[in-house]
This record gives structure tokens, sequence and C-alpha cells, in this order.
């Protein structure tokens, strides 16, 4: 198989991955907020549902951690796609920079 066919299927995972990842950031930070407005719309005490926001800044520290080392895993495998003569830019990685793009131009019409 072609090298770079099999380098997409691992960049569309990539992909995937990285927004799964903010997905669940997401999540947890909407659910935080619901939360806090929860405690505040049933008039208990800050104490009440502590330990669960204790929890919940956990795993949104724990996901920050895996959004990190997936931006880290990126840049590992760009350079491995460089080393491996994989030279072309597939659909996954054009979108990106056609959207880059695209969000300059429409910050400078606006400007």
């Amino acid at each position: 198989m072609e090298k770079a066919f099999v380098a997409q299927r691992v960049a569309n995972k990539l992909f995937a991955t990285e927004n799964a990842i903010d997905s669940a950031m997401l999540e947890a930070s909407e659910m935080m907020a619901e939360m806090l407005k929860a405690r505040k719309e049933l008039g208990v005490s800050a104490v009440v549902g502590d330990q669960a926001n204790a929890k919940l800044v956990q795993a949104i520290a724990a996901l920050g951690a895996a959004r990190t080392a997936m931006v880290e895993a990126h840049g590992v495998l760009g350079e491995t796609k460089l080393r491996l003569g994989i030279r072309t830019k597939m659909a996954g990685i054009e979108m990106k920079e056609a959207s880059a793009s695209q969000s300059i131009e429409a910050r400078r019409e606006v400007g």
C-alpha cells in the first residue's frame, strides 16, 4: 500500500482523537457550569457538591494533559511523515490550512 494512504489513515485517527479530547473538555466544562448554576438556583451552600467539583476539576486537568500530549504526538507524527519521505498534503491538512487562511481573510475584511 502506498505510504501516503497509510499516513492519511493515521492522520484521520489523529484528527478524530484531537477532536474527541476537545469535545470531552467542552462537555466537562459545560458540566461544571451546570453544577455551579444548579447550586446557585437551589440556594445551597458552596460546601454542597464541593467534592464533585474538585473531582471534575481533576478530570478537566487530565483532559488538558491529554490534549497537550496529543498536540506533541501530532508534531512527532509530522516529523515522522517527513522522514518517511511523505511530502504530499492530504485532505485533512489542506482543510485546516484553508480554514486558517479563510479566517485570516475574514478578520482582514472586518478590520
